[in-house]
């Protein structure tokens, strides 16, 4: 099976433009790091670690020191594609990230970000 070019992405890069997309609609980089820490386990330490070692999608996840098990709640669609159904584990993982800031851009309340509740069925 072919991997995914996404995998190979340096965090380094994508954080930037996390970071760059948070700023643009007022929000911090600080709470772009409050994210990737509750849904990867990194501390500030941890992330600035990986940040400048140029490491890959792929890697930064696998790595991960507690992947957050409250990440199976979020739901919702990032590029079309709804998160919940994403069966690639890496890739569900990119993408859950990606759902988390774009609610933070569109000014979702940090709290309600990170206090997932788990879906109704």
């Amino acid at each position: 099976m072919t991997q995914h070019r996404a995998y190979r992405m340096s965090v380094a890069k994508v954080h930037a433009a996390l970071v760059a997309k948070a700023e643009r609609k007022g929000r911090t980089r600080a709470e772009v790091d409050q994210i990737i820490g509750w849904l990867t386990g990194y501390d500030h330490e941890g992330l600035a670690a990986q940040l400048a070692n140029n490491t890959d999608y792929e890697t930064f996840f696998a790595q991960a020191p507690a992947l957050n098990p409250a990440r199976a709640d979020i739901r919702g669609a990032v590029c079309g594609v709804r998160v919940e159904e994403i069966a690639e584990p890496v890739m569900r993982e990119i993408r859950y990230l990606d759902k988390l800031i774009d609610e933070l851009a569109k000014g979702k309340a940090m709290d309600k970000i990170l206090n997932r509740q788990p879906a109704k069925v």
